[in-house]
């Protein structure tokens, strides 16, 4: 069985750095991101429902270059969990979990193209350091969107994550980890 590619391959008219979709998103952040139709799933809303599935595969096929971005998002959600549920003593509160999701969205990472990127042998660096900028500023902003969404979703029925996206914060996608 495949694992699921992203619906916006086929998007016309998307910018792309490297080879990665620069795709609109729905989002309160300010930022450099193009903003999204209110009504149409965006690349975030994409992820969280893949996020399960593709979570279980050990390969993926690159199909485009939303797939790309997909992978990005998929291994930060991964990390997301992973830092949620790394207190086996207690489980942060939603608040918690805001704070701290947000901190880690925020925090300097590297980018396809850097020395220490995860993925660097199936994405083409930035062309310029504008370019690079650009991308940094991006992913950032999606990064803190996303953390957003995932701490809704975590937190959906109170002040406790929901046990059945936490038994995802040791799976590895592609056995792989954009963290330290």
């Amino acid at each position: 069985m495949p694992a699921y590619h992203s619906s916006l391959n086929e998007e016309p008219d998307v910018r792309q750095v490297g080879n990665m979709s620069i795709l609109p998103i729905k989002t309160k952040y300010r930022g450099v991101a193009p903003l999204a139709d209110p009504s149409q799933p965006d690349i975030i809303d994409e992820t969280l429902d893949l996020f399960r599935a593709n979570s279980l595969f050990r390969n993926f096929e690159i199909k485009g270059p939303a797939d790309r971005t997909l992978i990005v998002l998929i291994l930060f959600i991964s990390d997301c969990l992973a830092k949620i549920g790394s207190n086996p003593r207690s489980t942060p509160t939603k608040l918690e979990a805001t704070k701290s999701l947000n901190t880690l969205s925020v925090d300097s990472f590297p980018i396809p193209g850097d020395a220490n990127f995860a993925l660097n042998a199936h994405y083409a660096p930035a062309a310029s350091r504008a370019d690079a900028e650009f991308l940094r500023s991006y992913l950032t902003q999606v990064r803190q969107e996303l953390s957003l969404r995932l701490v809704n979703i975590l937190y959906a029925d109170g002040d406790v994550p929901s046990k059945w996206w936490m038994s995802f914060q040791k799976r590895r996608f592609m056995n792989r980890s954009l963290g330290a």
